[in-house]
């Protein structure tokens, strides 16, 4: 059974968390469905992830071309990723279910602290989760560093 953790992103960019998120789910071996809401959005998403360090390649691709089953990282706005991933990683504030909790290694959501559309879709999110027994965590970098501050 697998656990959603909850990123409340203050200081570093999306991409920034992503790429470190990113290269931990693929060192621990596991395919990552990044899922968002808007494609033109997950587009920029991806441009910023190939613009990363040379010394941290990220290989992924974005969903729709024909190696789509192939991708180590997928980044989609379908809700059933090509690549049979065992984490999934919500941005856009795209939905997330008990099920995938449950049935996946991790799935990850990121929320920009400094949105509070974005705060109220993780609060909701956090609930659902919570009420349907999903384990969670919740961490925040308002520090300076990542700080577990709450666990179901």
């Amino acid at each position: 059974m697998g656990a959603a953790y909850f990123y409340h992103l203050t200081q570093r960019s999306e991409a920034d968390t992503l790429r470190m998120l990113l290269t931990k789910s693929l060192q621990q071996g596991w395919r990552v469905a990044v899922r968002g809401t808007d494609m033109g959005r997950m587009e920029a998403l991806d441009r910023a992830l190939w613009l990363g360090p040379d010394e941290g390649f990220l290989p992924h691709g974005l969903a729709g071309g024909a190696h789509d089953a192939a991708q180590p990282v997928l980044l989609t706005v379908e809700a059933v990723a090509a690549n049979a991933p065992s984490c999934v990683m919500s941005v856009q504030g795209a939905d997330v279910t008990a099920d995938e909790v449950a049935s996946l290694e991790r799935v990850c959501v990121l929320f920009d602290g400094n949105d509070e559309e974005a705060l109220g879709c993780a609060r909701l999110q956090w609930k659902a989760l919570k009420d349907a027994g999903a384990s969670a965590q919740y961490w925040s970098e308002a520090s300076g560093r990542w700080e577990k501050k709450a666990e179901t």
